[in-house]
């Protein structure tokens, strides 16, 4: 094999094994930025013996003992240096004997749950919902932070600020590398579950720029989607997640033309939704509904069921959808959901039902949000209001930062003018 295909080899094992490698080093030296450096250096060890010896037959582990030798140096250096200075004190030399032996304990140790212990670290309250994304695309993703910069649209040193800074937050705040117990976790899994939905959503419905979907954002958000719900079987609300995100990625292909226009769900070929994705979805939300699951996530998971179910648009159950909304509305009570519940009401029972319920919606808080005039527009013109519902198109598209979605709502006005 040729020395550079044999670097790429190593480079696509070490892709693959990078973020479990990193979990396991940051729950052994409670620091993130410390991991990625031992992680780095096991890669350069890799690349120098790999081409010569082959590459071994668990190359995880192999990676794993290289990172941990070299931490173990490290940390006897420092445990040399702090006996060449007295006056740092006996408490802080038998702290670092301690580190020591537990990295020493942990050379043979199996990962475990690291990789969820490094989710949960990643997705921690302590940050901003910006800087948990980030981070989690960084580390669990394996993206550069000019990967995860394109997939938001910000600048390379913003995001590379972003991750920077929650590092030091973790650090400062003494996170624990490792997946809560208790009625802690329960509180801790919804803070990964938003974090994780976030990603998703950014990638279905970007929030702006000139493309309307971003696929592999989608599917960055399905991989740690099933990371999650095969660690957690037992959580409704992971498996409800799962189950959203399946079902709602199976019509990504569906949901823009050939020049990348958006189709909304009634219009769109629903022979290229993926049956696949549609089947696995299917699946976690029964397994969600098992376990007597009725959280915001699988009440949206059984919303996008019913579409998934209906072979044709005219065949969609609006009525079950509106009670879900309904139901929704209890335990998730948000301007977007009453504003979605409208919809369904206006779909179900007729548009001047859902105008009634528009109206009582907060508009305060979402006056800069395109989809509230977008959905009034839409009633309004079935309704056959046409001057009203062109203003109301008009304003969705002003208000909007998506050149596709833009392109779609100012279509929508000139309907207007023609009836």
């Amino acid at each position: 094999m040729a020395a550079d295909e044999a670097h790429q080899s190593v480079e696509t094992v070490f892709r693959i094994e990078r973020a479990k490698l990193i979990a396991g080093l940051a729950r052994l030296v409670r620091d993130v930025d410390r991991a990625e450096e031992l992680a780095q250096d096991a890669l350069v060890t890799a690349l120098a013996e790999w081409p010569k010896s082959g590459i071994p037959e668990k190359p995880g582990a192999w990676l794993m003992a290289a990172a941990k030798r070299r931490a173990l140096d490290g940390f006897r250096h420092d445990r040399m240096r702090a006996r060449k200075h007295a006056e740092i004190g006996a408490d802080i030399e038998s702290e670092r004997d301690d580190t020591v032996e537990r990295i020493e304990a942990a050379l043979d140790d199996d990962l475990g749950d690291e990789l969820l212990g490094l989710m949960f670290t990643a997705c921690h309250p302590v940050l901003s919902a910006d800087a948990r994304a980030a981070l989690t695309l960084r580390l669990i993703g394996g993206l550069s932070t000019d990967e995860i910069a394109r997939a938001f649209l910000s600048a390379e040193p913003t995001i590379a600020q972003r991750i920077v800074r929650a590092k030091k937050t973790l650090q400062d705040s003494g996170a624990a590398f490792e997946v809560p117990r208790g009625e802690q976790r329960n509180e801790r899994i919804a803070s990964v579950l938003e974090v994780i939905y976030l990603i998703f959503n950014e990638g279905y419905a970007a929030t702006a720029g000139e493309d309307l979907i971003r696929p592999a954002l989608c599917a960055e958000a399905q991989r740690l989607g099933r990371i999650l719900a095969a660690a957690l079987p037992g959580e409704p609300e992971v498996l409800g997640l799962l189950a959203l995100m399946e079902i709602q990625a199976s019509r990504l292909t569906a949901r823009t033309g050939p020049d990348g226009s958006f189709i909304p769900i009634t219009q769109q070929n629903r022979a290229r939704w993926d049956g696949l994705l549609i089947r696995r979805g299917l699946a976690a939300l029964v397994r969600a509904e098992a376990l007597g699951g009725r959280g915001p996530y699988v009440l949206q998971a059984a919303l996008a069921a019913c579409h998934a179910r209906a072979r044709k648009a005219e065949d969609t159950d609006w009525t079950r959808i509106a009670a879900l909304y309904d139901a929704l509305r209890e335990v998730m009570p948000s301007p977007v959901v009453d504003l979605n519940r409208a919809v369904a009401h206006s779909m179900a029972f007729g548009p001047d039902e859902g105008l009634r319920l528009i109206d009582e919606i907060d508009g305060a808080m979402l006056k800069a949000y395109a989809p509230l005039p977008a959905a009034k527009g839409d009633f309004l013109f079935r309704a056959g209001r046409m001057a009203e519902a062109r203003a109301e198109f008009e304003r969705a598209a002003a208000l909007t930062r998506n050149e596709r979605e833009r392109a779609f709502l100012l279509g929508r006005a000139d309907e207007c003018g023609h009836h």
